[in-house]
Order: C-alpha cells, then sequence, then structure tokens
C-alpha cells in the first residue's frame, strides 16, 4: 500500500513561489506515474502536472510555463515548483500515484495553497 504524504504549501503573494513535497511511502514508486492535482472550493479536482516512470511530464494548459514537475526516485519523492502564482492557483493541492501496470490509484491528503496580497 502506498501512503502519499504531501507538504510544502502555504500562504503566498500574487508573483510569487513556492515548492510542494509529495513522500511516498511503504513502496518504491519508481515506475508510477506520479501526478499533482487540485481542488479549489466549488470546484472540482482538476489534474496539474505529472511525470511518467519513463520520464515524460504533461501540464495542464494554464500552469505551462509557471509550473515544473520533478521527482527523486532515490528519495521516493515528487515535487512542484510553482512560480508566478496568482489567486486563481489557490487550492487544496493533492499527489498522486498511479500504477501503469495495475491501474492502482493512490492519494494523498493535500496540502494548502493560497495566493493572495
Amino acid at each position: 500500500q502506498v501512503q502519499l504524504v504531501e507538504s510544502g504549501g502555504g500562504l503566498v503573494q500574487p508573483g510569487g513561489s513556492l515548492r510542494l513535497s509529495c513522500a511516498a511511502l511503504g513502496k518504491e514508486v519508481g515506475p508510477y506515474v506520479m501526478g499533482w492535482y487540485r481542488q479549489a472550493p466549488g470546484k472540482q479536482r482538476e489534474f496539474v502536472a505529472d511525470y511518467s516512470g519513463g520520464g515524460y511530464t504533461n501540464y495542464a494548459n494554464d500552469v505551462q510555463g509557471r509550473f515544473t514537475i520533478s521527482r527523486d526516485s532515490a528519495k521516493n519523492m515528487v515535487y512542484l515548483q510553482m512560480n508566478s502564482l496568482q489567486p486563481e492557483d489557490t487550492a487544496m493541492y493533492y499527489c498522486n500515484a498511479r500504477s501503469p501496470v495495475s491501474g492502482e490509484i493512490h492519494w494523498g491528503r493535500g496540502t494548502q495553497v493560497t495566493v493572495s496580497s
């Protein structure tokens, strides 16, 4: 069983940066697709970015060029560097792990990001 623990959220002013971290515990997630999703109040959870075990990355259109996903397989970690943050980026950010073999999906409990002056 994979347990995902996010950290790094907080309050930041518009134009600022944050780096989110996700620790995968209990299982080696090297082959997994690791991703970040977010959910703003009153809205559905939406895709932000993901990083396959093969090294391919994907981004949502509205974060492309501002956010960068990375992973450290040796540490079983995935990160989301968020730059040029805007109020519309305010949301709970969730880490996600998906096995490309079994299709099993795991979620973390989330970390809150608030962008406000």
